[in-house]
């Protein structure tokens, strides 16, 4: 099977929580792919992290305004190629030439319809993505790897029409030990990745959702993979070759940043996972457990087996099932069907700060 993956990463940036909201309604009903800031600073902070494909802003007044916000975004050279349009209600020739000046692509004037958001964006990334290629493509043999590493990258042409392939529920797609041969992206689905431990047990490592990649620690180690990856669910992945990686990895630097962020995430999280095993409490590890899922499933009820919610936490299933009793008793959690909804949120953000131990 081979489909198109056409996913770009959009950060919308507006202190207007009204127009905040209609942005992101319209761009996730266009399947885009959407991170928000309700300031300027936390924009800047965002666009530096995450590297989107484009970026929207809104901010008519602010300590930090959307020209303070382009100027910081096009003097950044990382950031200095994304696409940036500007949604305002002032569109006087003085602030459009100011804005352009700065280095704008294109200016959107309030009220807007969801047409005109859409056509501006498309054609904003078409362009990128025409430029890019461009750039790719005549990369000549004989330039050195200082001139050839600062091609930018992006996340859509990236990802887009790659093979993809279907895995069923705990259907496996790699195995500790295997040797790496792709890397995989989640276009639909859930996964989780765990090392075997004695008798047969798992410790889970990660779950990984729509819009993350897999496999990429072990291709930057240069090793075995450390891990398992299995289906939960069904799941949809796109399969990029070693070489398409390595290609991209050697070509552009802010490919490599962009990785080498996503392997230092990783290894924070998995030590404050061991962490949390050696000195909270069960109580603590259980609500940081739930609370962190809850966002992974949407928050519409954590559909994960008991055995998998136990490995994540690091105990015995026997343990977490009394725990969890507990806190369905304390109508802090209910569970139908299997399937765990958390009733009350308060409870469970302060069980957090639990130090008591219940092993």
């Amino acid at each position: 099977m081979q489909i198109t993956v056409n996913m770009p990463n959009i950060l919308a940036i507006s202190n207007n929580n009204d127009i905040l909201s209609s942005i992101v309604d319209i761009l996730k009903l266009a399947d885009y792919n959407v991170w928000e800031a309700d300031n300027g600073k936390d924009g800047i902070i965002k666009a530096r992290n995450l590297h989107p494909d484009l970026i929207v802003c809104a901010l008519d007044s602010d300590i930090i305004d959307g020209y303070v916000v382009l100027k910081i975004i096009r003097e950044h050279e990382a950031l200095s190629f994304i696409p940036f349009i500007f949604v305002t209600e002032d569109d006087t020739p003085r602030n459009v030439r100011m804005g352009m000046n700065l280095g704008a692509d294109d200016y959107i004037t309030k009220p807007f319809s969801p047409s005109e958001l859409l056509s501006a964006l498309e054609c904003r990334l078409k362009k990128a993505f025409k430029q890019q290629k461009y750039h790719i493509g005549h990369v000549a043999t004989g330039v050195n790897e200082s001139e050839n590493s600062i091609l930018p990258f992006s996340m859509s042409s990236f990802i887009g029409n790659r093979n993809s392939r279907y895995f069923r529920d705990r259907q496996k797609i790699y195995e500790e030990g295997e040797i790496p041969l792709n890397l995989y992206f989640i276009i639909k689905g859930r996964v989780k990745t765990f090392k075997s431990v004695e008798y047969r047990r798992e410790f889970i490592t990660g779950l990984q959702g729509e819009g993350d990649f897999l496999g990429h620690i072990a291709l930057l180690n240069g090793g075995n993979y450390n891990e398992s990856a299995e289906a939960i669910g069904d799941v949809i992945l796109a399969i990029i070759p070693v070489s398409n990686f390595e290609e991209i990895i050697s070509v552009s630097s802010h490919a490599r940043r962009y990785f080498i962020q996503l392997l230092v995430r990783n290894l924070e999280k998995k030590e404050a996972q061991l962490l949390s095993i050696a000195f909270d409490s069960l109580r603590k590890r259980i609500a940081d457990v739930l609370l962190d899922l809850n966002k992974v499933f949407n928050y519409d009820g954590i559909k994960f087996s008991r055995s998998n919610l136990a490995a994540l936490v690091g105990v015995p299933k026997e343990s977490f099932v009394r725990m969890l009793s507990e806190m369905r008793d304390e109508r802090i959690v209910e569970i139908r069907d299997g399937i765990i909804y958390i009733i009350d949120n308060d409870k469970l953000l302060a069980l957090q700060n639990d130090r008591r131990d219940n092993i």
